[in-house]
């Protein structure tokens, strides 16, 4: 084994931990399962814990926020660039639609650094389920008047 596989063994086992120190703290009882799956449920929401070989010092956390309304995809497409440039890049997340099925998406990459621990992705799954109860309750079904807002800099919503 050379050093660079001893770093991707590392960097999985880390993945793991702090999956388990996840689901210690959300008094989630089966672990493995999560890990099994890289699938877990937090306030409604599917969500994704992802570990992938190409970047394996982080971990890649996917929230789906529910399916946009029929005939909005250009004002959601529109909604999720200005979010990704004014907010979400400062984040290391980005918002994107799946053409499979509709689905607006939410993927946010966690480098695993030592001060990242199980309270701290807890806080972040709560953050982000914040932005998605409002992606999913106002903007995947509004009216277009309601789009305007985040133009004119009224994104109050988005808490940084």
């Amino acid at each position: 084994m050379d050093a660079h596989d001893e770093e991707t063994d590392a960097n999985h086992e880390r993945y793991q931990a702090l999956v388990r120190e996840l689901c210690e703290v959300l008094d989630i009882p089966d672990a493995e399962t999560v890990l099994q799956r890289r699938e877990l449920e937090y306030e409604t929401f599917s969500v994704m814990l992802m570990h992938v070989a190409n970047d394996p010092g982080a971990l890649y956390v996917q929230f789906d926020y529910g399916v946009t309304t029929a005939g909005r995809t250009l004002s959601i497409l529109r909604l999720m660039l200005e979010s990704n440039v004014l907010v979400y890049a400062q984040d290391q997340a980005q918002l994107g639609l799946d053409p499979d099925t509709g689905s607006t998406q939410l993927i946010v990459r966690v480098p695993m650094t030592d001060d990242i621990d199980g309270p701290w992705l807890a806080d972040t799954l709560k953050h982000y389920a914040e932005h998605g109860r409002y992606w999913r309750d106002h903007l995947l079904q509004s009216p277009d008047e309601m789009f305007e807002a985040i133009s004119s800099g009224d994104y109050l919503w988005l808490r940084a």
